[in-house]
Formats: C-alpha cells, sequence, structure tokens
C-alpha cells in the first residue's frame, strides 16, 4: 500500500491543461480506485453495470424451477444457488468487483471458514465502500476537468459559476471524509466488521450538504440550458471538455446530477445490508439507525425541489387564467398539479331543423391539483384559459363508460357533487385513448379501486415488474423509474401504459410498458414483498425508538394493514 501511495493516479494525464487528480493522501484510496475498479470506472459506468447486473441476477431467478428457494443461503446441489449465482454475475466481464476476489481475502483462507451467507453481506458492504471510490473519482473530474478548468471559468460571471456548481465543494469534503472513515475500517480487518455505523454517523453529521445541492439543481438546470444558449464561449469550451477522453463519452450534466443519485444509491445499498442482516442484531440495529437518517435526506431533497418547482408551476398557471365570476386563488403552499390537459367534452343532443347536426363534442382543458379541479376553456390564441367551473376534489365522483362504436369510445362521466356555484353538475368527457381516459380516471378519484391491489392491500401474489430502461416522467401523473426499480402493478391499459407502486419507497405512478419486463416466478414475487416489508417493518421499529410511540401507528393513523398484508410472508411458505 505504501508503494501505491507514492505512485501518480490514473487520471486525464494526456492534457496538459487538464490537472491530474488529487485524492485523499491515503495509500488505501489508490488501492480501492485502482485496483478494485476497472480502468476509468467512473460512477455513471459503476451504476448503470450495477443495475445491469441487478436486472441479470432477477431474470436468472425468474428463470428457476417452481419451488426452489430465491433467497437466503443455501447450499443445494445440481441448479447453482441464488447467492453463488449473484457472485458469478458480479464476477462476469466489465462487472464489478468482488470482496471474495481480493488477493488478501484468498490468502486468509476466510472463504474456506465463513458462511455463504457472511460472504454475501462481506460482498454488500465492499460495494458500498468501493461504490463511494468510483462517485468520488466522478466528482473529481467534475472538479478539476470542469470546476477547475481556466478557460471555462473565463467565460463564466461568479453568479453564473455559482448557479452552475453551487456548493459541490462541500459534497466532495463529505465524500472524502466519508471514504476516509471507511477505508479505515477496512484497513483494521480484511474481514469488514461494519459500514453501516459509519454511514449513520456522516449521514446525521455531514451529509446535509446534500440537501443543499440537490434543491439548487432546479436553477442549475434552467441556468445550465440558458448560459449554453446565449454564451457561445461557454459553448464552445464546453464542447471540448466533454469530447476529452477522461469523461469517457460522459455529458457535463451527467457529473452535475451525481450527488442526487449518490445519496438515494447509498440508501439502497444500505438496504440491501440492512435485508442480509440477521434479526435484532447490531448489525441490523446500525443498518435501520443509517437507513432512517438517509431517507430522512432524501425525503428533505424531494420535497425541497418539488416545494421550488410546484410554487413555480403554479405561478405560471395562475398568469394563464382568467374567471368568468368568482375568483379562486390558486398559489397556495398546500397545493400542487397533479395532471393537466384537454379533453372533449359531449356537448349533448342539438339536432335542429335548421341545423341537423351540431358537434358533439367540444374541447375544454383541465387543470387537476391535488385539492381542487378548474374545468376551463382555451382561448383562441391559445396562451389564456377561461374558468368555466370548479369543484374541491374531494367532491368529484367518475364512472367509466363502456365502447359504444367510435364516436362514445374512450368516454368517461365526470360528475362534480358541489361545483363553484353550490349545484351538483355532470360532464361526459371523452379523452384521445383507453391509457389517457384510466389515467384521468385515477387522477380525479385516487381512492377507486384498481384492477391490481396495492402492496398494502390483503392479496398475497401481485403482478410485478422489474425496469429495464430508465424512464424520466414527461407528465404530473406519470413515475420516473430507473433500471432494476421493482413494482407493483396497479393498473393496465391495452395501449401500452401501466400503473405502478414502487417496491421500495411506495411511489406511484404510469409508466410506458416498453421499459418494463413482468416478474413471472411466484417465489420471486414473495421474496420482493418480504424484503420490502423488512424494510417497513424497519422504519416503524426505528420511528417508534426515536418518538417514543408503539409499532403500528404512524402519524396517528394505524398501519396494521400493511402489517397483516405481509404478515403471511414472514411464515414458511410452501412453495418458497
Amino acid at each position: 500500500l505504501n508503494e501505491l501511495s507514492k505512485k501518480k493516479v490514473i487520471g486525464c494525464e494526456d492534457s496538459g491543461a487538464v490537472p491530474k487528480f488529487q485524492l485523499p493522501a491515503s495509500g488505501f484510496a489508490h488501492f480501492l480506485l485502482h485496483l478494485l475498479l476497472p480502468p476509468a470506472f467512473l460512477y455513471q459506468e459503476y451504476r448503470d453495470t450495477s443495475k445491469q447486473q441487478e436486472i441479470e441476477q432477477r431474470r436468472q431467478r425468474d428463470g428457476l424451477p417452481p419451488g426452489v428457494p430465491v433467497g437466503g443461503g443455501g447450499t443445494g446441489t445440481g441448479s447453482m444457488s441464488p447467492p453463488a449465482l449473484q457472485l458469478q454475475l458480479r464476477n462476469s466481464a466489465r462487472s464489478l468487483s468482488l470482496w471474495q476476489n481480493l488477493e488478501a481475502v484468498q490468502e486468509s483462507g476466510l472463504l474456506s471458514q465463513l458462511p455463504q451467507k457472511e460472504i454475501i453481506m462481506q460482498e454488500a458492504m465492499f460495494e458500498l465502500v468501493t461504490s463511494e471510490a468510483s462517485y468520488y473519482k466522478s466528482l473529481e473530474v467534475l472538479e478539476t476537468h470542469f470546476l477547475r478548468n481556466p478557460v471555462l471559468v473565463n467565460t463564466l460571471s461568479q453568479s453564473d459559476m455559482h448557479f452552475l456548481f453551487s456548493n459541490i465543494k462541500e459534497v466532495m469534503k463529505a465524500s472524502e471524509r466519508f471514504l476516509m472513515d471507511l477505508e479505515n475500517r477496512i484497513e483494521q480487518s480484511i474481514q469488514i466488521s461494519e459500514v453501516c455505523d459509519i454511514v449513520h454517523h456522516h449521514a446525521l453529521e455531514h451529509f446535509h450538504v446534500f440537501t443543499t445541492y440537490v434543491i439548487n439543481q432546479v436553477y442549475q438546470e434552467k441556468n445550465y440550458r440558458r448560459i449554453l444558449w446565449g454564451n457561445q464561449a461557454f459553448r464552445e469550451a464546453m464542447a471540448i471538455l466533454e469530447n476529452h477522453p477522461c469523461v469517457r463519452g460522459l455529458s457535463f450534466t451527467s457529473f452535475l446530477i451525481l450527488p442526487f443519485q449518490r445519496i438515494t444509491r447509498l440508501k439502497l445499498l444500505v438496504q440491501n445490508i440492512l435485508k442480509k442482516a440477521e434479526e435484532n442484531s447490531e448489525r441490523e440495529a446500525n443498518a435501520i439507525k443509517a437507513h432512517q437518517q438517509l431517507e430522512q435526506i432524501v425525503k428533505e431533497c424531494n420535497e425541497g425541489v418539488r416545494k421550488m418547482s410546484r410554487t413555480e408551476e403554479l405561478i405560471s398557471i395562475e398568469k394563464t387564467l382568467e374567471f368568468k365570476s368568482k375568483s379562486v386563488p390558486i398559489i397556495s403552499h398546500s397545493r400542487w398539479l397533479l395532471k393537466k390537459g384537454e379533453v372533449q367534452q359531449m356537448a349533448g343532443p342539438k339536432s335542429t331543423r335548421t341545423m341537423r347536426s351540431r358537434k358533439l363534442y367540444q374541447p375544454v382543458y383541465l387543470f387537476l391539483f391535488n385539492n381542487l379541479l378548474l374545468i376551463t376553456k382555451r382561448s383562441s390564441n391559445g396562451e389564456k384559459f377561461q374558468v368555466l367551473d370548479s369543484c374541491t376534489r374531494a367532491m368529484l365522483r367518475t364512472e367509466d363508460q363502456e365502447d359504444q362504436g367510435q364516436l362514445l369510445a374512450n368516454v368517461f362521466n365526470l360528475k362534480l357533487l358541489e361545483n363553484q356555484e353550490e349545484r351538483q353538475v355532470s360532464y361526459m368527457l371523452k379523452t384521445n385513448s383507453m391509457s389517457e381516459k384510466l389515467r384521468w380516471i385515477c387522477a380525479l378519484t385516487p381512492n377507486r379501486r384498481t384492477r391490481f391491489m396495492s402492496t398494502s392491500a390483503h392479496q398475497p401474489d401481485s403482478p410485478q415488474v422489474q425496469c429495464i430502461q430508465s424512464y424520466s416522467s414527461q407528465e404530473p401523473d406519470e413515475l420516473s423509474i430507473e433500471m432494476a426499480d421493482v413494482l407493483n402493478l396497479l393498473e393496465r391499459t391495452d395501449d401500452g401504459w401501466m400503473m405502478g407502486e414502487r417496491l421500495h419507497d411506495g411511489e406511484r405512478g404510469w409508466f410506458p410498458i416498453r421499459v418494463i419486463e413482468e416478474i413471472q416466478s411466484k417465489e420471486v414475487r414473495a421474496q420482493n414483498l418480504r424484503e420490502a416489508f423488512r424494510i417497513h417493518q424497519a422504519q416503524e421499529t426505528g420511528a417508534s425508538i426515536q418518538t417514543g410511540t408503539r409499532i403500528g401507528m404512524r402519524g396517528g393513523r394505524r398501519t396494521a394493514k400493511v402489517s397483516n398484508y405481509f404478515s403471511s410472508l414472514s411464515d414458511p411458505v410452501e412453495d418458497v
């Protein structure tokens, strides 16, 4: 290790204009970054590789014969056991490094002494460490190749520099401290004793800088587009930097979003350790504390971003509205947009002697907020919306109508139990597709029964899917999903859309069928639900300890429904 610390760090060495990486003054940092990681293995590459391997592992498990266990550390003969399969996949070409492949581990004799469950736990903790090293390496590229580049810096004003890079230096310092403590832990013993206690300490003491950075990303993205569009010198300098070999063909923006990607990924890595930890052990207790602290940070990041973007959106919408009679205040901290768009309103029978038939449908534009619906008509120039009617969301009811020919296809009835004039009115609405109709019905009346039950319902085997291609939401009712996300299926349309509930955080939304594949194995689905419940149970336990409340209560509401649903999964199941 001492010899390693004397060597130059591999980086952007073929360009004199770009400083070489300056990593923490620890020989072990070089060990982690350059022996454990493939050449130029940046965090973006690690993240994609890790998720792809997770998908492949789940596919392999999905193809196991019925009755073969999919979890634990079994040592069955014949076909490869799931833990061994996981290690084989991670050990394939251009894969992540394995703890068990370290020369020191192989020479120690630990592999013949430790049970397979412990080896899997070592790999889970080891991945947390090596992925942090990869993340730090990518931050170094952001700093040395972009932030410190004199040509790029000279094209920007001081305020634009702040808009683009925010408090990235503080984020880097937090990662450096974290990585050093992780390295010190591994240096103590080649068999890793624990990492989640370190995660908890740093999340509690240092990771608040993530929240500041992520919330600023709303302005960061807008200002980057503004600068790129209006600053030719910046645009030319950025094009040269993005084409440099050291960034591996990755865009500048892929480096800017690293902190939020890392804090969410770190939470999932801790979840993975928690799933494997022995119940009532010190490892489990540390994992629960670390996970709760990370969950709080992720929540603060999400809420901060949503609050800023929602307020801007409300201000923008209010400027376009024209009220025919009583004005409704739109801007409120407790209000946000759920869905908007044009639908066709059935005008009713219009047959007369002078006009045999009038247009059956008239376009109306709906603005649906979490607590309010506005029914509007777009102006001729398309810039303003005249409000025709409004109703609180709680007073909405929908009724699906069966298709009766092309004119009456994709029609549903919307009833306002009490509109702005305190009257009950009904609207017959038509959409362009079946999926659009179902999405409007689900958004307008969210408490209606979905075709498939959610994970909080009493159904032991709901359909599940895994994401095989990342998808960014295009509309408010859609869900952004990442590769390897597992979702419980709630709705499915015949024209290519699904609504799902992500298992690891309970977020719901719509996404296209083309980015997912269905999980066929009942055993794999049951295992996914048991693991999700383990995380949920851990969160409830940690929350009850912190607040002094009884398990089973949250925010004054009983959570027994979820517990009852999963309770059967904690008992032996015949086919699992």
